[in-house]
Parts: structure tokens; sequence; C-alpha cells
């Protein structure tokens, strides 16, 4: 594979991953950060927006999926993928914990 597919495999983790607590915070009918959100991902998005944002998440993490290759059994593509679902879902936890304490 060519370092471009890597690239893309770390990315479709970092947008597929994201796709989860958004989706979830909007099918819930709760508020939750975007970054169409005033200020762009510290204020409050309605759940309607959220849900758009992960979808449309996870059709731009699909579409890097496909042009990582990551189903196609290289071993360092989808070490690569769950790498970016760790990093974004770290940062996540550390960026949002302050969220529950206001």
């Amino acid at each position: 594979m060519n370092w471009w597919n890597y690239i893309a495999c770390f990315f479709a983790g970092m947008f597929l991953a994201n796709v989860v607590p958004h989706f979830v915070h909007g099918i819930s009918g709760d508020r939750f950060p975007t970054p169409f959100a005033d200020p762009p991902g510290q204020g409050l998005s309605s759940p309607t927006v959220n849900v758009v944002w992960a979808l449309l998440n996870l059709v731009v993490g699909y579409i890097l999926f496909r042009v990582g290759k990551i189903s196609g059994g290289d071993t360092a593509a989808l070490v690569i993928f769950f790498a970016g679902i760790v990093a974004i879902s770290t940062m996540s936890s550390v960026r949002f914990a302050s969220k529950q304490a206001n």
C-alpha cells in the first residue's frame, strides 16, 4: 500500500469513532458541542445538528475506510485504523470532561 492509504486508515478511525457521541446525543435529544456551535466546539448544538454531523462523519469515515483498504487483510492498516480510534477517543474524553462539571 501507499503511504496515503495509511493516512486514510488513521483518519477513518477518527471519523468513525466521532460518529458515536454525536449520534447518541442527537438521537437522545441532548445538545452537544459540534464545530457549528457558538463558539465552535464549545457551545452546544441542537440534537438535529448532532445527528447530521454524525452522519457526515459516517460517510467521510466510510470513504476513508475504503481508500485505506482496511478490510484488505493488511495488519498495519488495521493497527493504524485503531490508533485513529484511540487518538480521537482519548482527546474527546479529555476535552469533554469539563462539560459535565458545568
